[in-house]
């Protein structure tokens, strides 16, 4: 039984790449119609990241519309398959349930939508209090409302009050479960935003987070979660196809929020939340390298630790080249969810 799971999420992500590839330009032709390019803003306040970066003016942004969009129409088309034609192919197919992936899904789309505003305020040089989009005090606000409805969502409808800590056990929490869930969904999807700096660079990342949590789900049984990370896969490859450097259109806020926010959830959902800081080694990097520059400007007198934050603008201000820190960073995330997945396995089976 455990091969039939094994096709099915291999064909979902297949099937989600060619999906996502087919229609990706029918969208590039409407970003670039209605010229919806990215703002590379030169306030003076971030000199150095203008100056790089100045030449990517105009590259239209929202392509996370194809990861999110693939997997709202694969999740409806299958469910509502096996609902009017309820034979048992079509049953096997359909892969969105209460207990597994209707609450990330919830949150990929309405988190998506929000990304999808903001995008739209930064391309129209128009923000909710001036400026263009959505500033960071406005996300981080936005990600506790969304993780806040999860959280309630896992403490009084799945009744999870249980954390698990590798190595070491189950935990019961109580209410302290509902603060812990908001901090990991806060905590990651304002991590996953700020790597999304350089072509390639978070859609790479986030393939292998996904891909380590896929392994998780599939290895704990959760098989619908398996295929909804299989989905996600798919669509980022192909997305990953048109972002490569020279990207031909940039992930945006529709996809690293979106993103982010669900790859809490589905850490959550597993239980391997404890696993999340070493899968994504390097979005915790990244979030630390730009609180740590922060409060040495603040506390130093403006002095900063880095040349440019995040990290990956460091390297890139010493003369890296952008395609070289992309693939590093490539590198670097592929050994650490091996190693995440590692620890979960000897834990698994402990």
């Amino acid at each position: 039984m455990q091969d039939f799971y094994v096709i099915k999420v291999l064909f979902f992500a297949t099937f989600a790449f060619l999906f996502t590839f087919s229609w990706t330009p029918l969208l590039t032709h409407f970003l670039y119609k209605y010229k919806l390019g990215k703002n590379i803003r030169n306030s003076g306040t971030t000199p150095l990241f203008s100056k790089m970066h100045l030449h990517k003016t105009g590259t239209p942004t929202m392509g996370g519309v194809l990861v999110w969009g693939t997997v709202l129409m694969f999740a409806a088309f299958f469910f509502y398959l096996a609902k009017f034609f309820p034979i048992d192919i079509f049953k096997n197919l359909n892969f969105l349930s209460r207990s597994q992936t209707l609450l990330p899904l919830g949150a990929l789309v309405a988190t998506a939508l929000v990304g999808l505003l903001d995008d739209w305020l930064d391309v129209r040089k128009k923000g909710v209090f001036g400026g263009g989009g959505l500033n960071m005090i406005h996300r981080i606000l936005i990600y506790t409302v969304i993780a806040g409805v999860g959280a309630f969502w896992f403490y009084f409808k799945l009744d999870w009050t249980v954390l698990h800590i590798p190595f070491l056990g189950n935990f019961e929490i109580g209410w302290w479960y509902i603060p812990f869930f908001i901090l990991v969904i806060v905590g990651t999807a304002f991590s996953v935003n700020e790597i999304d700096g350089l072509d390639g660079l978070a859609g790479g990342t986030l393939l292998v987070s996904y891909g380590a949590y896929g392994v998780i789900a599939f290895m704990m049984g959760r098989y619908d979660l398996a295929v909804f990370c299989g989905v996600i896969i798919g669509a980022l490859i192909a997305f990953l196809w048109f972002n490569v450097i020279p990207a031909r259109f940039y992930m945006g806020d529709t996809g690293a929020m979106s993103l982010g926010v669900t790859l809490g959830i589905i850490a959550m959902l597993t239980n391997y939340a404890l696993l999340l800081p070493i899968i994504g080694f390097l979005f915790v990097l990244e979030a630390a390298s730009v609180i740590i520059q922060l409060l040495s400007k603040r506390f130093r007198g403006g002095k900063k630790v880095f040349l440019s934050a995040p990290i990956h603008h460091h390297f890139e201000a010493r003369g890296w080249p952008e395609a070289k820190i992309v693939m590093r960073f490539w590198i670097v995330a592929g050994i650490t969810a091996a190693i995440g997945i590692i620890l979960f396995l000897l834990d698994h089976t402990l």
